[in-house]
C-alpha cells in the first residue's frame, strides 16, 4: 500500500541545509494499523507530509496503491490525495461555523455530491462514531473527544484507502485517548490501513507495528502487544 525507498528530503536553513529524513525506507501493507514515534525534531511529522503528499521529497521514490507520487502538480496531487487519503489532526481542524454533520459532510462537497446524499451520508457517519444525536451542535458545543470523533467520521466519508492520523490523542485525556484509539482499532478491523503519528507509548502499543524514528533515520521497528 505505502511503499518508500531512499526517501530523502532537505530544508533550507540561512545558507544551509538541514536534512530531516536521511534516506528511509518503509513499506506498509495494506491494512496494517501502525504507529510512527520520536521526539520533536526526529522527522516523523516530515514523514507523514510526505505520505500524505502535503510535502514534496528531494530523492527516492514514494509509491501509494501501486502508483508513483513523484513530481506533482498541484492539480495532481489534491486528486491523489481526495481519492487515497483521509486525514486525522490532533488540533481536530473542525469549521467553527458549521455544526458536526455540516463538517463530517465537507469532503463530499468538495466532491460536488448533492446536499441531500452528502447528508445523508454523513449522519451515517456520525452514527458509527456515537454521534447521530449531535448532528446540530457546532464544534464549541463539542467535548475534546467528541470533536475528534467528529474527525475521524469526516477522514472516513470519502472512503479513502489510507488514514493518516497526527497527534490524534494529543490533545485528550487518558481515557478518551483509549476510547478514540478503539474507533481506529473498529476502522482498522474493517480493512483500513492507518498510519498514526504519536509521542505516547501507551498509544503506540495499540497498533500493530511501531516504527521508531531518530534524527531523520528510522532506528527500530516493533512489533506491539496491541491492548
Amino acid at each position: 500500500m505505502i511503499e518508500l525507498k531512499e526517501i530523502r528530503k532537505s530544508y533550507d536553513v540561512g545558507k544551509q541545509k538541514l536534512e530531516v529524513l536521511k534516506s528511509i525506507d518503509l513499506h506498509i501493507e495494506a491494512g496494517e494499523l501502525v504507529s510512527i514515534m520520536g521526539s520533536s525534531g526526529s522527522g516523523k511529522s516530515t514523514l507523514l507530509n510526505i505520505i500524505g503528499i502535503l510535502d514534496e521529497y528531494d530523492s527516492g521514490d514514494y509509491t501509494l496503491n501501486d502508483t508513483l507520487i513523484k513530481n506533482l502538480s498541484e492539480r495532481k496531487a489534491a486528486f491523489y490525495r481526495n481519492r487515497f487519503l483521509g486525514f486525522v489532526f490532533q488540533s481536530f481542524n473542525l469549521l467553527s461555523f458549521k455544526n458536526a454533520l455540516e463538517n463530517v459532510a465537507l469532503p463530499l462537497y468538495y466532491q460536488k455530491v448533492r446536499r441531500k446524499k452528502r447528508n445523508i451520508k454523513a449522519m451515517e457517519y456520525l452514527d458509527m462514531v456515537g454521534l447521530k444525536e449531535w448532528a446540530e451542535h457546532m464544534p464549541g458545543e463539542l467535548s475534546g473527544g467528541q470533536k475528534q470523533r467528529i474527525a475521524i467520521a469526516r477522514a472516513l466519508i470519502a472512503d479513502p484507502k489510507v488514514i493518516l492520523a497526527d497527534e490524534p490523542t494529543g490533545a485528550l485525556d487518558s481515557q478518551t485517548s483509549f476510547e478514540v484509539m478503539e474507533i481506529f482499532k473498529e476502522v482498522n478491523d474493517a480493512g483500513k490501513t492507518i498510519l498514526i503519528v504519536t509521542h505516547e507509548d501507551d498509544i503506540a502499543h495499540k497498533t500493530d507495528r511501531i516504527i521508531k524514528l531518530r534524527d531523520g533515520i528510522i532506528v527500530d521497528e516493533e512489533i506491539a502487544i496491541a491492548s
